[in-house]
C-alpha cells in the first residue's frame, strides 16, 4: 500500500439551487483515486457540456428505450470458449423493472460498487458479497481485467500508450486470482453484477484521458479476453468455469481516475453497453444519459455537517481527513469513521426525505486509516438497505429500472433538486 500523498486541490462546484435548508457552501476535491493499490489522480468537478440539465423546460422528453426482452433459455448449461465461462440462463433474482403507477412515490434505491473487486487477503470482496446476501441487497462489483491475469503472462496486455506488460497496478498472486474467480461466480450467482474497471489503471498523461476510441476499445476487448481466457492463460484445470458469459453480462464500467468519458462513451456503444459510472461528479439528482447511455456518477454529499460537499467515495474522505495519508494519525480514526457514516446519511437522508434520487457509493477493498471506511460503509449497509421503500441495487437493475420509466416521468424527476419532497401526484402521472 503507497503511502505517498496525492496532490490536489479543493476547487469550487458549479452551482446549483438547493433547498435552504440544505445548502451549505459547495467545496470539493479535485485529488482522486480509484484503486486501492494507487494513490494518485487528479478530478476535476464539472457538469459536462452535454449533460442534460435537470429541468428540460419548452422540450418534449425523447423516447426511452426500453430493457431488451430476456431471451429464451432451454436450461443447458453451455460452457463457452476454453472453458474460462459459461452460459446458465439469464440472472436469477434480479429486481422487476416495472413502471411507477400514477402518484406513486419511487423507490429509494441506493447503489453500492467497488472498483477493482480483488479477493486478496484481507478477504473484502467476500465480505461485501456476505454483506449484500445478509441485508437482501445487490452491488456492483467492477472487475480488473488484468487480475485475472498471472504476471508471469503479463506481456499479454498490451496498455494503449504503454509497453507490453506495463501496469500502475500490481498484478494479482495465483492465490489471489483463484479466490478472486470463487468470488466472481458466487457474486453472480447472489444477484450481483460484474462490471469493468478496465485493465492497467493509467492515470494522467497516457492514461484514459488521453486515449482515443479505437485505444478505449482495445481496452475493453482485452479485459474480454483475461476474463474470457483465464483458464488459458493460468493453466488451472481444477476450477469450474464462471457461470456467466462476461460478453452478456457486463452492461457497463467506471474508468480509472474518471478519466476520458467522452471517448470511452463513443467505444462502449458497439459493446451495447447501458451505462457508465465514470463522470467525475454531481449533485444528487436523477441520473440522465449522454450519447444515450446512463450516466450514474459519483454525487457531492455534505461533509462535516454540511460544511461542504465531498464525493461519495472513499478516497475523498481520506483526502479530507489525513491529507491523503493512508495512515493518519490513529487517534483521529473514531472521529473520522463517524465523519464518514454521518455523511453517507445525510446524503441519504437528503433524498429519501426528498427527491427519491438514486444514492451511487463508490469504494475500494482497502484499509485506509485502520480500515475505518469498510467500518462505514458495514454500517450504512445496515442502517439503510433495511428501511421500508429502499431497494439496494446494482447498477445494471438500476437501468432497468430507469428503462421502463414514462420519459415524462425521468423528466419530471430529473427536475427535482434533491431534498424537495413533492406531492408525487404532480410528478409521477
Amino acid at each position: 500500500m503507497p503511502t505517498n500523498k496525492p496532490t490536489g486541490r479543493r476547487r469550487a462546484t458549479p452551482s446549483r439551487r438547493l433547498p435552504a435548508t440544505t445548502r451549505p457552501k459547495i467545496l470539493t476535491l479535485a485529488a482522486f483515486l480509484v484503486v486501492a493499490s494507487l494513490v494518485a489522480g487528479y478530478l476535476a468537478l464539472s457538469r459536462p457540456d452535454d449533460t442534460a440539465p435537470a429541468a428540460s423546460a419548452g422540450k418534449k422528453p425523447s423516447a426511452a428505450p426500453k430493457a431488451g426482452a430476456t431471451p429464451s433459455w432451454d436450461g443447458k448449461t453451455r460452457v463457452l470458449g476454453d472453458g474460462s465461462t459459461s452460459y446458465t440462463g439469464p440472472q436469477r433474482g434480479q429486481l422487476k423493472a416495472v413502471p411507477l403507477k400514477p402518484g406513486e412515490k419511487p423507490p429509494q434505491f441506493v447503489v453500492f460498487s467497488w472498483d477493482g473487486a480483488l479477493e486478496g487477503s484481507d478477504h473484502l470482496f467476500s465480505h461485501y458479497r456476505d454483506l449484500a446476501k445478509q441485508y437482501d441487497a445487490h452491488m456492483t462489483f467492477f472487475l480488473t481485467g488484468i487480475y485475472l491475469l498471472p504476471k508471469s503472462e503479463k506481456s499479454k496486455y498490451h496498455g494503449p500508450m504503454h509497453s507490453p506488460g506495463d501496469a500502475a497496478i500490481d498484478y494479482a498472486t495465483d492465490d489471489h486470482i483463484r479466490t478472486t474467480l470463487e468470488q466472481l461466480s458466487l457474486a453472480y450467482e447472489q444477484g450481483n453484477e460484474i462490471g469493468t474497471h478496465f485493465n492497467g489503471h493509467f492515470c494522467d498523461a497516457k492514461g484514459g484521458g488521453d486515449w482515443s476510441v479505437q485505444e478505449w476499445k482495445s481496452e475493453i476487448d482485452q479485459f474480454f479476453s483475461f476474463a474470457e481466457h483465464w483458464k488459458t492463460n493460468t493453466g488451472f484445470k481444477d476450477i469450474p468455469p464462471l457461470p456467466f458469459d462476461f460478453k452478456r453480462e457486463v452492461t457497463g464500467g467506471r474508468a480509472p481516475c474518471l478519466e476520458g468519458q467522452p471517448n470511452l462513451l463513443k467505444a462502449i456503444k458497439s459493446y451495447g453497453w447501458r451505462y457508465d459510472a465514470s463522470s467525475p461528479g454531481d449533485f444528487q439528482i436523477w441520473p440522465s444519459k449522454k450519447k444515450g447511455i446512463w450516466d450514474f456518477p459519483l454525487q457531492m454529499l455534505p461533509y462535516e455537517k454540511g460544511k461542504y460537499q465531498g464525493l461519495s467515495m472513499d478516497f475523498n474522505f481520506l483526502y479530507n481527513q489525513s491529507d491523503g495519508e493512508t495512515q493518519g494519525d490513529p487517534a483521529e480514526f473514531p472521529k473520522w469513521q463517524q465523519q464518514t457514516v454521518d455523511s453517507y446519511m445525510a446524503g441519504f437522508n437528503r433524498v429519501y426525505y426528498g427527491s427519491r434520487a438514486p444514492l451511487f457509493i463508490g469504494n475500494h477493498f482497502e484499509d485506509w486509516n485502520g480500515g475505518i471506511y469498510m467500518k462505514s460503509i458495514d454500517q450504512v449497509v445496515k442502517d439503510v438497505c433495511s428501511k421500508k421503500g429502499v431497494k439496494c441495487v446494482s447498477f445494471k437493475e438500476l437501468a432497468d429500472w430507469l428503462d421502463v420509466q414514462k420519459p415524462a416521468t425521468l423528466a419530471a424527476l430529473r427536475s427535482l433538486d434533491p431534498a424537495q419532497s413533492p406531492d408525487w401526484s404532480t410528478v409521477v402521472k
